[in-house]
C-alpha cells in the first residue's frame, strides 16, 4: 500500500463484479484512491473478490441499488466524491433474451437515477470540486452491433446498432450519458471495451465457463460454427485504462479500450483445451477436445467484434501489454487453483 494520502474521492458502482472489482483493487492498492463501492450483490457480484483490499483505511463497501437516489446522494454528500465510475449493470446477453426486464430497469433507468443524483450533486460543488468531477461510464462494444468475419473496426464514431437487449440497454445508457453533459453541461467521459477476461470472472462467460466444465471432464458446447470472432482484452489492461480515462479524459470524449487480440471462439476453447491437457491430463490420455459439441445458434449472434483503441493510445498513452496466448495460459492456472462452478452459457 502507498503511504501517501488519498488524493481523490471515487465512487465506483458495480465494485464487487468482475472488471468492478478488479478496478476497486488497482486504485485502492495504489493508495492514492480512496474508493467507495457501492454494488447491490446480486448473482453476479461477489465479495470475495475484495477480500484482499476489505479492511484498507482508503476503502468503503456499501450495499445498495444505484437506482436508490437518496443512499447515492448521501454517499456522494458524505464522502465528497471527486468522480463515478459507474459499471453497475447487467450484463448476460442469454439472460437479456430471456428476461429483458431487468436489463431496463438497471442499465437504463438505474443510470438515469445516478445520472440525476450526480447532476445534482455536482452542482452543488465549488468551482474547484464542479471542475475536477468526472462522471465515468463504462460500456461495451456490443453496442455497435457486429462486423463483417474480415475487415473493420469499431472506433469512436461507429454507428450504435445494437443485437441483443443487453446491448440495447447499454447503448440507452451511453446516450443518456451523453445528453447529460450536451443539455446539462456534466463532465462525462465514456469508454467501449471489447471482451475481458482474468481472475474472479462470473462463470457464466465463455472462458470460466469452458475451463470449468474441462476440467471436470464435461462437453464444451459452442455455439453455431464456432467462428463468431471477439477481441480480448485482459481486465488488468482494461482497468489500467479506466483509471487513465478518468484522470485524464477529456470531458464529453469517449474511448475505445481493446486488445487487438481477435480470436474465434472455437480457437479460445481449443486454448483451453490444450493448456488444461498440459496441466491436468486425462486419465485416458485424450485431447479435451473431443469434449467440444456445436450446438444451436443464440438469436441474434453477432458475428464479429473488433476494436480500434487509437485514440486512448495516441492521446492518453495506454496501451494493452498483456498477451492473450500468456493472458489465458494465466487464467487457466489462477482456475485450476480457484475452480469456478460453471453457469450459463454466455459467448
Amino acid at each position: 500500500m502507498n503511504d501517501l494520502a488519498p488524493d481523490r474521492t471515487i465512487l465506483i458502482t458495480g465494485g464487487a463484479g468482475f472488471i468492478g472489482s478488479a478496478l476497486c483493487r488497482r486504485l485502492v492498492a495504489g493508495g492514492r484512491t480512496r474508493v467507495i463501492n457501492l454494488d447491490k450483490l446480486t448473482y453476479a457480484g461477489s465479495l470475495a473478490s475484495l477480500a484482499d483490499i476489505a479492511d484498507a483505511p482508503n476503502y468503503r463497501f456499501v450495499r445498495g441499488d444505484i437506482g436508490d437516489s437518496a443512499l447515492v446522494e448521501r454517499l456522494l454528500a458524505e464522502e465528497g466524491v471527486d468522480s463515478i465510475m459507474h459499471l453497475a449493470a447487467e450484463s448476460h446477453v442469454d439472460r437479456s433474451i430471456a428476461g429483458p426486464a431487468v436489463f431496463v430497469d438497471t442499465n437504463i433507468v438505474g443510470t438515469f437515477r445516478l445520472l440525476e443524483a450526480a447532476l445534482a450533486y455536482w452542482r452543488r460543488l465549488a468551482a474547484e470540486g464542479r471542475r475536477r468531477f468526472r462522471f465515468h461510464h463504462i460500456s461495451t462494444d456490443e453496442v455497435f452491433g457486429d462486423l463483417p468475419s474480415d475487415h473493420g473496426c469499431f472506433s469512436e464514431e461507429s454507428p450504435y446498432r445494437p443485437s441483443s437487449p443487453y446491448a440495447a440497454s447499454k447503448a440507452a445508457a451511453d446516450h443518456l450519458v451523453r445528453a447529460w453533459h450536451r443539455t446539462y453541461g456534466l463532465p462525462v467521459v465514456l469508454s467501449n471495451c471489447s471482451n475481458n477476461y482474468g481472475p474472479y470472472q462470473h462463470p457464466e462467460k465463455l472462458i470460466p465457463f469452458m475451463i470449468a466444465r474441462a476440467i471436470r471432464g464435461e462437453t464444451l458446447p459452442i455455439y453455431g460454427t464456432g467462428m463468431n470472432i471477439r477481441d480480448w482484452l485482459h481486465v488488468d489492461d482494461h482497468v489500467r485504462a479506466l483509471e487513465a480515462i478518468e484522470r485524464s479524459g477529456t470531458p464529453g470524449a469517449s474511448y475505445m479500450v481493446g486488445g487487438r487480440e481477435e480470436r474465434s471462439n472455437i480457437a479460445v476453447v481449443t486454448s483451453i483445451c490444450d493448456l488444461i491437457d498440459e496441466r491436468l491430463p486425462r486419465a485416458d490420455g485424450a485431447s479435451r477436445r473431443c469434449l467440444i459439441r456445436f450446438v444451436e445458434d443464440r438469436y441474434g449472434h453477432d458475428q464479429r467484434y473488433a476494436i480500434d483503441p487509437s485514440r486512448i493510445e495516441q492521446e492518453l498513452g495506454w496501451r494493452a501489454e498483456i498477451g492473450f496466448e500468456a493472458g489465458l495460459a494465466a487464467t487457466v492456472d489462477w482456475y485450476l487453483a480457484s475452480p469456478p462452478a460453471a453457469g450459463p452459457l454466455s459467448q
